[in-house]
């Protein structure tokens, strides 16, 4: 079967790439504005590139056709934490993935614990074993709700036990296998 994308609604290919792409990370984009935490799963992310290191991640557009907050706060504070899940913190990535009003945090209306662990990036969710601290980059222009940006790693906190002297790091992240939710672990 040939599929021609031309011919396929906006969430049907979301469906098919997403289910075919797989595994995507899962992470919180943690992004702040006027003191209030913005703490939002995406799973549409990967590296781009590692001189210099970035990342691109794609958000989309609310309902009603205006920025999501996180890109808003990106654009506004050139900052973002990503905060990669794993199976500790899964039910509450599930949870803040409710659309909630731009006044109103993630982390305060689930009770996500958060720690500013770089004063000047927006605080990592306290239960993810390895976060991001990301620089907006640039801003891809392509048609259509989605808006790709590339933001330039910084700064990466990892837990001290799940790196070694090389540099090889274990983690147990979650990732997007389609729509399921699937832990990455070594083969």
């Amino acid at each position: 079967m040939i599929l021609e994308y031309e011919n396929i609604d906006n969430i049907n290919r979301y469906k098919l790439m997403s289910d075919t792409v797989i595994p995507r990370p899962i992470a919180w984009i943690v992004t702040e504005d006027e003191g209030v935490i913005n703490a939002a799963p995406f799973s549409y992310f990967t590296p781009l590139s590692s001189d210099p290191a970035t990342i691109v991640v794609s958000i989309g557009h609310k309902e009603d056709g205006s920025q999501k907050d996180s890109l808003a706060n990106i654009l506004k504070h050139k900052k973002a934490t990503i905060c990669f899940a794993n199976i500790d913190n899964l039910d509450d990535l599930k949870k803040s993935a409710i659309s909630l009003p731009k006044n109103e945090s993630e982390t305060k209306t689930f009770n996500i614990d958060t720690h500013r662990t770089l004063e000047d990036y927006p605080p990592m969710i306290k239960s993810s074993h390895t976060a991001l601290f990301c620089d907006f980059y640039s801003q891809i222009d392509i048609p259509g709700k989605t808006v790709p940006l590339v933001l330039e790693l910084k700064f990466q906190y990892i837990q001290d036990e799940r790196i070694n002297d090389k540099n090889h790091i274990n983690l147990e992240n979650i990732a997007r296998c389609g729509s399921y939710f699937k832990v990455m672990k070594d083969i």
